[in-house]
This record gives structure tokens, sequence and C-alpha cells, in this order.
């Protein structure tokens, strides 16, 4: 049951109906196959899960998603929708406040910051709907009419030719000035396989992540192999848990090399205690993982405030309104898996054009229909 906060006027979204009571929250999670294996530094996968949730009030849907563990849409059933159902949709900041106290005891982090974040942004999509305007006007923006992407994959798991093939693809058919790969499941071969990326996508911008697979001093080491490759940017180089190694590989990496974290953040404590640390360069934020657009653009303000670049990690459909909204954002991230996904199972998803997406400011909300027709022999 949620508190009597929930329903103060002073908290309701500026513009909301009076009448728009919560009327249904469903969540359902969707098992898509990889196009072939996959892995990084420290994973390795076939499939990805997609947990999608719908909002209902006053005749319009809100949807929202995220990519975690099925055992999600059981929490947000059994745990989370009754804080929602009934509530005015208009009153979105004490309704988000109230799912983070409903977790308090079950623990943050990880499944339950999923969740939210989901419902969150199922929250603000509603209520852009029920105003009838694109949710990036919600935001305050756009602040850039175009969002640059880079094309991120090179996973581990790749021959060298698939790895050149899919990098340059992103390069010479996408416009991307930027690619990623993965580094870290066998260190010793990363050399090589940097510079195969390197003579497949000629002038543009490298970037590398090892998923926190490395101690200080490999990272250290492969940065200083890297450079002479061009790589400008070193992915979580040491676990994002470890901030005294991240901030000793930023201190001593090459001038050239931005270091970049911040995907595991669930929560706006997570940012901070990053950003006090000195531990990166870039600091990414991923809506599907840390709180939805309201945590999304919590952590742009703190970019703000410390004068760091921001970086979506992920979700390119779900990050295109709040990336045109956000001060100092530098790109989004097109990965591979959830670009496959988004363009199959959404309707109205981004399609890269000169290395950039957009939001559509035709369609309210997020402008995403969920195909569920087309889904549903993923569905679990």
């Amino acid at each position: 049951m949620t508190t009597t906060s929930a329903t103060s006027p002073g908290l309701r979204l500026p513009g909301a109906r009076d009448t728009a009571p919560i009327a249904a929250v469903r969540a359902h999670a969707y098992k898509i196959p990889t196009d072939s294996p996959e892995a990084d530094g420290t994973f390795e996968w076939t499939s990805t899960t997609l947990v999608v949730v719908e909002i209902e009030a006053d005749g319009c849907t809100g949807l929202g998603y995220t990519y975690t563990d099925a055992s999600a849409t059981v929490l947000i059933r059994d745990t989370l929708a009754e804080v929602l159902v009934h509530e005015h949709a208009g009153c979105l900041a004490a309704l988000t406040q109230c799912l983070w106290r409903r977790v308090r005891n079950i623990g943050r982090s990880g499944l339950c910051a999923n969740a939210i974040s989901a419902l969150d942004f199922a929250l603000w999509d509603l209520n852009a709907k029920l105003l009838d305007v694109p949710l990036v006007r919600l935001l305050g923006g756009p602040l850039r009419e175009r969002v640059p992407i880079y094309g991120s994959g090179g996973f581990t798991s790749y021959d060298d030719t698939k790895l050149r093939d899919q990098l340059a693809h992103w390069v010479y058919a996408d416009g991307c000035t930027a690619v990623k790969m993965k580094i870290g499941t066998d260190p010793a071969h990363d050399p090589r396989r940097v510079e195969a990326a390197r003579a497949a996508i000629g002038d543009a911008a490298l970037f590398v992540d090892a998923n926190g697979a490395l101690t200080v001093n490999g990272a250290l080491q492969c940065a200083e192999r890297f450079v002479d490759q061009g790589v400008v940017w070193f992915e979580e180089p040491v676990s994002s848990d470890d901030l005294a190694g991240m901030r000793r590989v930023r201190d001593a990496a090459p001038a050239a090399m931005d270091i970049a974290a911040g995907e595991y953040a669930y929560t706006c404590d997570d940012f901070r205690r990053m950003l006090e640390a000195q531990a990166v360069d870039v600091l990414q934020a991923d809506a599907t993982r840390c709180g939805g657009v309201t945590g999304f653009m919590q952590a742009a303000q703190l970019c703000e405030a410390w004068h760091l670049p921001l970086s979506a990690h992920c979700a390119p459909a779900l990050h295109r309104h709040l990336a045109a909204a956000a001060p100092r954002l530098r790109h989004v991230e097109w990965f591979h898996d959830h670009v496959r996904i988004e363009s199959m199972l959404f309707d109205g998803a981004p399609k890269a054009d000169h290395g950039t997406i957009a939001p559509d400011l035709s369609r309210p909300g997020c402008g995403l229909e969920f195909k569920r027709a087309d889904a549903q022999r993923y569905a679990l």
C-alpha cells in the first residue's frame, strides 16, 4: 500500500490529469536466442531475456522494459504492482519513491532495480501519452535533434573474420564514427584482435570493453599495447566494484584513453560514489538498470555537476528520448543484441542514420509499440 504522499497534489507531474488512476500493471518475460554464441571477458550467453511492463490509466498504456532475469515478472506482479494500482499516474515522483521504499528489505540493487527501472519508464511513457506529447518534451528537451551512436559487439566468441565484418558494417554502412569490441577472455590474444579491428575500421575511433575481467596491472599493460592502435576508450578495465582499482587505472592510463564505467550502477548513490572516487573519465548509465527515466536523468545531473560526459549504455530504442534531453550526453551504445531485439519486437524502433538516431516527435511517449504477436513465440 502506498503512503499518503503518493496522492499529494503538489507531487503530480505538471499538466497531468487529475482523473488518471492506474487500472492495471502487467509484466511478461521473453527469451530471445542470440544469432550466434556470444561472450565477453566474464560471461558467455546464447539468449537474452526481455521483461516488458505495461501500465494502464485512463485509456492509455505506458510501456517500459528491461533486460534481466524472468523472475523480475514475479517481483513486479506480486510485490510492486500493488504500490501503483489505483494511485494517480501523474504522481510520478511519489510513486517512484514508494517503489524504492517497497524493496527496502529485499535489497535495491540488481533484480529490484531492474524491475523498478521498467516500471518507472512505463510511468513516464504513460504520462507523456496522457498529455499527448513525446517523452523528450516532458524532460525539457530536446537539447539535440539527433543523438550519436557507436557500434557495440565484437564479442570474444567471434573469429577475426566475423569481428572485422561486424565492426566494418557499423562504420561503412551505419555511419558510426566509433565502434566497441569485447576483450578479456584471453588477454594474450587481444592485441592481435585489436589489430584486426583497427584494420577493418580505418580511422574510426576504437573502444574496448573488458567487463571487469582484468587486474589493475593487467589492464595497464593492455592500455599500453592498445594505445598504439588508437584505442581511445577502455570500459570496465577492472570490476566496477573496485573503485580504488578503477582510479589507479585512470591515473596511469594514457591521456588519450578515456576510462568508462557505470553500467552496473543501480542507484544515484552508486553514481555518486563512482564520481567521488574519481574512477571514470566518462560515466555510463543504463535506464533499464538505474531506475528508469528518473534514475538516468539523475545521473545526467550528476555529470553536469561534476563536468563529466555521460554515455547511455545499451537499449538504444529506450534511451533515445532521454539522450536527446540529457546535458553532457556523448553518445548511445548501439549494442548488437538489443538493436536486433528492438527492431524485431518494437514498432518504431530507431534505425541508424549517418551514425545517429533521433526521438520520433510525431508519436506520444517513447514512440514504441510492443509487437506482442511477434514476441509470443519467445514468451516464458
